[in-house]
């Protein structure tokens, strides 16, 4: 018997199923049912909802990035993808401009393959799509295309993990390697941050599912080639629930998790508005390193070692 094709895709291309999986993704467009907003509208018409993206995904930047985790990166760096929109409204966005901002022009699905296209030609490890949530339909749609014309590296989803797990269902044998954020352990926190409404409850679901598809990260030769990369940017004053987010990860997911702890939070995107400017006081100055120290702390002590220093 011969092997399985890798990267995953390429199995369900060779047995004539993944153009299956993009007519079953774009139905969801139909009475958007994406992301667990469920907003209803027909984005196959053009109608916008919560994300304000319609039949045709927005790109805001596209190359090879060096700044990501260093198993995606390697030498030859990770072919980012930069969707435009969001179905998250966070208030300390590092990437505002694009994700609420509307930085971004539409693509269309042939215009999307061959960025997938350029990028294995770039020599990228993989195609890496950030922010994909409010887009899979359009990104299935791209990957086909792709396929069939030579793309056989790895794909990441690289998402806010606001996601919804009869989505993520279709991407089963398409994605080798997920790459959610576990960003909060609070539902109010969540609300009040993100405008997202039972994050926790979502986000575990989310993860548990991607968990399911991948299993823990798989490194070969220095670069991932499957597996979960979990990322928590911890907050200022204990915002993001750490210890409750890296319990239910060595808990409910393996404690061989690769955890990226980031201590990067800056102060950014809207968190200075005057009208709005007491919900988010405490996100007003940088994190303290004692705070980054004290994440890291809970990290080990809930037995995870993968992701961190």
């Amino acid at each position: 018997m011969d092997p399985p094709l890798y990267p995953a895709y390429r199995q369900l291309q060779a047995e004539g199923m993944l153009r299956e999986r993009v007519e079953q993704a774009l139905t969801l467009l139909e009475e958007c049912r994406v992301c667990p907003r469920h907003c209803g509208v027909n984005r196959l018409e053009g109608e916008q909802g919560y994300c304000r993206t319609g039949r045709h995904a927005m790109v805001s930047s596209s190359g090879p990035h060096y700044g990501e985790e260093p198993p995606l990166v390697g030498r030859r760096g990770s072919g980012t993808i930069f969707f435009t929109h969001c179905n998250l409204r966070c208030a300390f966005c590092q990437n505002y401009p694009i994700s609420q901002g509307g930085e971004g022009v539409e693509v269309s699905a042939e215009r999307l393959a061959g960025i997938m296209l350029s990028l294995q030609e770039l020599g990228c490890h993989n195609v890496n799509f950030v922010t994909p949530t409010h887009v899979v339909p359009q990104i299935l749609e791209a990957v086909a295309i792709a396929a069939e014309c030579g793309l056989s590296i790895p794909l990441v989803y690289n998402s806010g993990g606001y996601d919804s797990v009869d989505t993520l269902r279709l991407l089963d044998g398409i994605f080798d390697i997920y790459m959610p954020d576990a960003k909060y352990g609070s539902n109010d926190v969540a609300l009040r941050l993100s405008d997202a409404p039972g994050y926790v409850s979502v986000n575990q679901a989310a993860l548990r599912e991607m968990h399911r598809q991948s299993g823990d990260l798989v490194i070969q030769d220095g670069i991932a080639v499957r597996g979960v990369i979990i990322r928590h940017l911890v907050l200022p004053h204990g915002l993001a629930g750490t210890n409750a987010v890296l319990r239910f990860i060595a808990d409910e997911l393996s404690r061989d998790s690769y955890v990226n702890v980031m201590p990067q939070y800056r102060p950014c995107g809207r968190i200075f508005d005057d009208a709005v400017e007491p919900l988010y006081r405490e996100l007003q100055q940088p994190l303290r390193l004692s705070e980054f120290r004290e994440a890291i702390q809970i990290a080990r002590h809930h037995g995870l070692h993968r992701g961190f220093g």
